[in-house]
């Protein structure tokens, strides 16, 4: 098996390990219901889009 002939410093290493965790998702909260949802997306729990009704949901109805 080959072997590194050098040690891999240690930003060398660390650059490789940035990608390794996903960043945490970001989240807005409707202001129809105040229930977190995906920013720049239809609340699931209402089905409000910027001030106005986009989805029927059973909570609307």
């Amino acid at each position: 098996m080959p072997l590194p002939k050098r040690r891999h410093s240690s930003a060398r290493r660390d650059k490789r390990r940035a990608n390794d965790f996903a960043p945490t998702p970001a989240v807005s909260f409707c202001p129809n219901c105040n229930e977190p949802k995906a920013p720049h997306r239809v609340c699931p729990s209402c089905g409000y889009y910027k001030g106005r009704e986009v989805v029927k949901t059973e909570a609307s109805e």
